[in-house]
């Protein structure tokens, strides 16, 4: 019964989520429509984080260093061909490119090759150790931003044009979200196939009892390892898409304001849930539109939502609206 409620749930917030966008649409408000972008593109970066920590149980403080790499891989990409320089002439001509699938590769394997080696080390450890050294690892990669005045350094650096998807006018507000809503949906479909696989099953159980596991002859830390790469591509490209929407890419991305947020679309929406992370992406959205404007102290309540479900409902939003209370 639970598990029918909870699908009606998913069914109900997906289709809100295209709705809501089209709505706006003939009501001619394309602010509306970009709030909608928003929570797309954050909704995929949480489906990311959900997958390291609502199934591998590996709380990641560092998810921002991933969103920014995709930002900035759609920022400094489209800058070197907006401004026909070449980014490397020696040993050989990599050019900038303004495509939205190139762009989208580059953040992919960059976000993969970085993942790989903060994987390697980071998931030697456990607990807080873990927490710790993920952050500092994005911490470095902030202040490494700063400090690239070629590349705006603290102050950012601009997509004067947004990047091009073939057959798509991506410069039109409800174009743009179909995309990003359509990547979206890819992400989450992976997910939920990745998380039925043998993989996944593996990943669960490195989770619950990796002992067991290691006897079995499954090496937890390889399990994992994937686990956290494959994660960190999907919030890569959440971040290449979000830099786009803004046409802005900054170390804001990178900061550990943004791992945060990022952690508490997923603790919001549920923990563990496949449309955990849309229905928290959307509440948040939602609370900063509504009392951004009117209350400089807008998270506040927030912060109270966000201790009670941390406290009563650990299955988060959607565990609360199916009538489970989500252990994990």
């Amino acid at each position: 019964m639970t598990m029918n409620r909870e699908f009606l749930i998913n069914s109900i917030l997906a289709i809100a989520l295209i709705a809501v966008p089209l709505v706006a649409l003939g009501m001619d408000e394309p602010f509306i429509i970009t709030l909608a972008t928003k929570v797309a593109i954050f909704a995929m970066a949480g489906v990311g984080l959900n997958l390291v920590l609502g199934y591998g149980g590996l709380v990641s403080f560092g998810h921002a260093a991933f969103f920014g790499i995709g930002g900035y891989a759609a920022g400094i990409l489209a800058s070197h061909a907006l401004n026909y320089e070449p980014i490397m002439e020696s040993p050989f001509v990599i050019e900038g490119t303004t495509q939205m699938i190139v762009i989208w590769i580059v953040a992919l394997v960059v976000s993969a090759l970085v993942a790989l080696v903060i994987g390697a080390i980071t998931l030697r450890t456990s607990g807080v150790y873990f927490i710790m050294i993920t952050l500092a690892f994005a911490q470095m990669i902030y202040y490494f931003a700063i400090s690239w005045p070629a590349y705006g350094g603290e102050d950012g650096l601009s997509i004067y044009v947004r990047n091009g998807f073939p057959g798509i006018n991506t410069l039109d507000p409800i174009s743009f979200f179909a995309l990003c809503a359509v990547m979206l949906a890819i992400a989450m479909v992976f997910s939920a196939v990745l998380i039925r696989s043998r993989f996944g099953l593996a990943l669960q159980g490195a989770r619950q009892n990796p002992q067991r596991m290691t006897a079995v002859g499954i090496a937890p830390f390889r399990i994992r390892l994937v686990a956290f790469v494959i994660s960190a591509m999907i919030t890569a490209l959440a971040g290449a898409l979000y830099a786009d929407l803004n046409r802005f890419v900054s170390p804001t991305m990178l900061s550990w304001h943004m791992s945060g947020e990022i952690m508490v679309f997923v603790i919001l929406g549920g923990v563990g849930r496949l449309f955990g992370p849309l229905a928290g992406a959307a509440l948040y959205i939602i609370l900063e539109h509504l009392l951004g404007g009117v209350w400089e102290f807008w998270q506040l309540p927030l912060g109270v939502l966000l201790l009670l479900v941390v406290l009563f409902a650990r299955g988060g939003l959607v565990g609360v609206l199916a009538g489970e209370r989500k252990h994990v």
